[in-house]
């Protein structure tokens, strides 16, 4: 049976590095080139799925949304200098997430998560992982008009193009 949050998960890590290997293509000058978006450049936002990402990875480790924060907030101003660098710092999340799911609880377990923005809520692990999902894809989107903005096209990363890959590290 597929456990639809851990196959989503890995379509998450898989488009992160199918959108990190069209910008190790380019000149190295596009990450840090500035635009008018959402972000300041490609690596500001890079930096805000990864600071994001590993927030929420602390969180399903068991660690208080507020300290997560604290612990991760200095990361979105932390920006790499090239893409490699990028491929290599998604890499090794992905591969903490990977082995917090072999080692997971069920993920439809709740728990209360204390957000300091929103207030206090139950949430099932299951969508904690969705939700990482999500801001990730939304912001590949603005990776996406970002390099466009620059003169260059993007990649396709859709999950329905995932459907027809090679999974990056199947997880049963």
């Amino acid at each position: 049976m597929t456990n639809y949050p851990v196959e989503m998960y890995n379509y998450h890590a898989w488009a992160s590095q199918t959108i990190l290997g069209r910008l190790k293509e380019l000149p190295p000058a596009v990450l840090h080139q500035e635009v008018n978006s959402s972000f300041r450049a490609i690596a500001d936002a890079l930096s805000h799925i990864y600071m994001v990402d590993k927030t929420w990875y602390l969180v399903l480790s068991g660690t208080d949304m507020g300290e997560a924060l604290q612990e991760c907030m200095p990361l979105a101003g932390r920006v790499l200098e090239t893409a490699e660098d990028y491929v290599n710092l998604f890499a090794e999340l992905s591969e903490q997430f990977r082995e917090w799911f072999r080692n997971a609880p069920d993920l439809e377990r709740t728990i209360i998560l204390n957000n300091p923005y929103a207030g206090i809520r139950e949430t099932r692990l299951s969508e904690i992982v969705l939700q990482v999902v999500n801001h990730g894809t939304y912001h590949r989107g603005n990776i996406s008009t970002m390099m466009r903005q620059l003169g260059y096209a993007s990649t396709m990363n859709d999950y329905a193009l995932y459907w027809y890959q090679e999974p990056a590290a199947s997880i049963s």
